[in-house]
């Protein structure tokens, strides 16, 4: 990677990672949608990875006493039959798929019916989650606006979302890392240097620590609105990406 291109993954990173401490998402959004423009999709998966990972895991240690065990062990269910399935098949996706993908999920999660997806703290929501969430991660790179179906309509507050939320999404980076950094090698390059590894975690910690502070000041209402008006945005943008895409190969 060249010195802007660092400069500017380094910017994005920080951006992304505050974010995602604020809201327990959308960060990792506009993060994947970054790195795409600048690498393959496999090395962009890794960074993402790497960031996201960095970032989730200090989220879970700042916010560790709200984190709640028995979700994610739950979850951990479905992340292990998705990752088996994935695994078997060896999907790589396309860019142009990974942009359709994150565009549909914010609507998607907001028309789907309470019946169909059971809250976390129900039976088999968290285990409903953690396959899709994984299935999602594995295919976009991204699952935060999937697992905030099953996290926003549970009874949880705030911190407890956010903590139990970064605690999932540490496993899921997790296996997302090992399917894309040693089942899909082939698919990368070696932009993924220790340098670029160390500059990841430190934007990815420094964006996490600035973020708590404004959570801190958020209420459990303004949190779920904003949540959602940002994930629409975000949505907008990458549905308007897609199209654009569509029209130019027409």
């Amino acid at each position: 990677m060249s010195l802007l291109a660092i400069s500017f993954f380094a910017f994005l990173a920080v951006g992304t990672s505050f974010l995602s401490g604020v809201f327990g998402m959308a960060g990792g959004m506009l993060l994947m949608g970054g790195l795409l423009y600048m690498v393959p999709v496999g090395d962009a998966m890794i960074l993402h990875g790497l960031t996201q990972l960095t970032s989730n895991g200090w989220r879970a240690l700042l916010w560790r006493p709200y984190v709640r065990w028995t979700i994610i062990a739950r979850y951990g269910l479905g992340l292990l039959l998705a990752g088996a399935l994935f695994s078997s098949m060896e999907i790589v996706p396309q860019q142009e798929l990974i942009f359709l993908i994150l565009g549909l999920v914010p609507f998607i999660g907001r028309v789907l019916p309470a019946q169909w997806v059971p809250p976390v703290n129900q039976r088999a929501g968290a285990e409903i989650c953690g396959f899709i969430g994984t299935s999602f991660q594995l295919l976009s790179g991204v699952s935060g606006p999937m697992l905030d179906i099953f996290f926003i309509r549970s009874p949880l507050n705030r911190r407890e979302i956010v903590a139990t939320k970064a605690m999932c999404q540490v496993i899921t980076h997790i296996s997302k890392l090992l399917y894309f950094g040693m089942l899909i090698r082939g698919e990368t390059t070696d932009v993924t240097t220790p340098p670029v590894i160390a500059i990841a975690a430190l934007c990815a910690v420094v964006g996490t620590i600035l973020s708590r502070s404004v959570l801190d000041r958020l209420t459990d209402t303004n949190f779920r609105r904003y949540t959602w008006w940002i994930l629409y945005a975000i949505g907008t943008a990458y549905l308007a990406r897609s199209l654009y895409s569509l029209i130019q190969t027409t």
